[in-house]
C-alpha cells in the first residue's frame, strides 16, 4: 500500500456493509407510518446514483394512506378479473421468454423456498395467486414506490436507474427501514398511468415497498442464498 494512502475508515466500512448485506426482500409490514422527512432523506442521499452524462433518469411517485390503497384497489380489482386481467402485459421485458440453467434452478429455489414458509403447496393456483396478490398491496408497507421513466431515453438509463434504486434499498437500511422492489407492477401499467395521471411519455419501471420489517411474518425470515465470489469471477493479471 502507497504509505501516503488514507487508511480506511474501518467503522464507516462496517456501516455500508452491514447495510448493503442485511438488505433482503421483506414481504410483511408493520403498519408504522414512514415520516416524509425520512422518504426525502432516503431519496436525497439515492439521487447521488451515477448517471451517464448526469441525465438522473429516475421519477419517483410515493404513496401514503389513502393514495396508495386506492392505487392497490385498481390493480387487484384487476388482477382478480380473469377477463381483464388478461389484457394487461408487460409494457418491457423484465425476465427471459425462456429460462434456462443456472438462472431457471435459482428462481424455482427462491420460489419454492418462499412457498415453503407460506405452507402453500405447489400447484395449489388458489394459494399462490393470493400470494401474488400480496405485491399489489404492496405487501401492506405504509410506503408504496412507483418508479417511471421517460421512454424515450436508450438502455444506458435504465442502468442507472438500477443504481438509483439500489441506492434507495441501501440508505432505506441504514435508518432501520425494509424495502422490497417489485417487478410484478409492470404488468398492470395501463392502471397505474391512469390512477397516477402519468404523462404520455412516462413508462413505468417498477414499485417498491418501503417501511419496517414485521418481525412476527415467516415470510420475513427467507434468506437468499448468494454464489461464492470465486464462482462468477475471473483474476487476470
Amino acid at each position: 500500500m502507497n504509505p501516503d494512502t488514507p487508511l480506511p475508515d474501518e467503522a464507516a466500512v462496517a456501516a455500508v456493509d452491514a447495510a448493503m448485506t442485511s438488505r433482503r426482500s421483506v414481504r410483511a409490514y408493520l403498519p408504522d407510518p414512514v415520516p416524509h422527512e425520512t422518504i426525502d432523506a432516503i431519496l436525497r442521499v439515492a439521487s447521488r446514483a451515477p448517471s451517464g452524462t448526469n441525465a438522473q433518469p429516475w421519477h419517483v411517485y410515493v404513496l401514503t394512506g389513502a393514495a396508495r390503497q386506492r392505487l392497490s384497489d385498481a390493480i387487484l380489482a384487476t388482477y382478480r378479473d380473469p377477463e381483464a386481467a388478461q389484457g394487461h402485459h408487460e409494457e418491457y421485458a423484465y425476465y427471459p421468454k425462456e429460462w434456462f440453467s443456472p438462472y431457471l434452478d435459482r428462481r424455482r429455489k427462491v420460489g419454492w423456498d418462499l412457498y415453503g414458509l407460506l405452507r402453500i403447496e405447489k400447484g395449489d393456483k388458489e394459494k399462490i395467486s393470493a400470494q401474488n396478490a400480496r405485491n399489489y398491496a404492496f405487501f401492506d408497507a405504509p410506503v408504496g414506490l412507483i418508479f417511471t421513466i421517460d421512454r424515450r431515453l436508450g438502455q444506458g438509463s435504465w442502468l442507472d436507474y438500477g443504481m438509483f434504486l439500489q441506492n434507495i434499498m441501501i440508505a432505506a437500511r441504514a435508518r432501520g427501514l425494509d424495502t422490497c422492489p417489485q417487478a410484478a407492477f409492470t404488468r398492470f401499467h395501463r392502471v397505474i398511468s391512469t390512477q397516477l395521471a402519468l404523462p404520455a411519455d412516462q413508462m413505468v419501471v417498477c414499485g417498491m415497498s418501503l417501511g419496517w420489517a414485521d418481525p412476527a411474518a415467516v415470510e420475513n425470515s427467507l434468506t437468499t442464498e448468494r454464489e461464492a465470489v470465486s464462482q462468477f469471477t475471473r483474476y487476470i493479471e
